[in-house]
């Protein structure tokens, strides 16, 4: 699994937390009593669900130690436990919240219908997953990785698949299926310049490649990357960038 830096990821809070907002806001479960956050990472997520359900017992899991720590000390009446998302299966929760985190599991759509099968009826799942894998943000960083003196050592990492079309999750979870809600969303989030991208990519979709590289390498593999993006995001009128962003959501209800 790669590192993962909460400052880091935590540097654009606004623009990563919407998603999960806009998520939780389709859920229509008024008074739940169990609420787990699935890869919880720093915890911001995690905030949206006990400030939507304060009366819950809400709990959150992730893999990795420095992410669960950070969110801990933001929300220290909650528990934080270590679990991994390709493994993990819920028992009793009322609602199990997925925010950007099934898109790092190989087989994620099976990974997907494998808890929802083990949901209670009544129970929801709520699924987010950023939809870029074939977006210039993604296509730029597997160029700049097969180009440089890095190539054999980076080489494996951009077979990582994408999100599937929508009926791929239709399938796999409508025969168990109360109700099941799907969509995309763009964003188009405005950032100062393509160096803002790197950063923002700096606590995702890069850090496999960055844990590969010592420290020169990794700058110029940055710098390298950098340079394409200036070309897929340009400068627009006032000199500001616009970083669009697709991502699919799910809510499905289990019967």
């Amino acid at each position: 699994m790669p590192s993962w830096s909460p400052s880091q990821y935590l540097k654009f809070e606004e623009e990563r937390t919407r998603p999960a907002a806009e998520l939780l806001a389709r859920i229509s479960v008024a008074a739940p009593q169990k609420v787990v956050d699935v890869g919880c990472g720093p915890g911001n997520s995690t905030e949206l669900l006990v400030r939507r359900w304060p009366q819950a017992s809400v709990a959150g899991f992730d893999t990795s130690d420095d992410m669960r720590r950070a969110a801990a000390a933001r929300l220290p009446t909650c528990r934080f436990f270590k679990a991994d998302a390709a493994t993990w299966l819920p028992t009793d929760e009322d609602i199990v919240f997925a925010n950007a985190v099934f898109q790092w599991v190989s087989g994620h759509v099976a990974a997907i219908a494998a808890v929802f099968g083990a949901m209670r009826p009544g129970a929801v799942l709520a699924v987010q997953m950023p939809d870029n894998f074939n977006e210039p943000v993604h296509e730029a960083m597997r160029a700049a990785a097969s180009e440089g003196p890095w190539s054999k050592t980076l080489q494996d990492l951009s077979t990582r698949e994408g999100v599937a079309p929508a009926g791929a999750y239709y399938d796999a979870l409508a025969r168990q299926a109360r109700r099941l809600d799907l969509w995309h969303t763009h964003y188009h989030h405005v950032v100062a310049d393509a160096g803002a991208i790197v950063e923002w990519m700096k606590a995702t979709g890069l850090r496999p490649y960055l844990d590969r590289l010592p420290g020169a390498a990794a700058d110029e593999f940055l710098d390298a990357y950098r340079r394409r993006l200036e070309s897929a995001y340009p400068p627009r009128a006032n000199g500001a960038t616009i970083f669009t962003a697709p991502r699919f959501f799910l809510v499905a209800d289990r019967a």
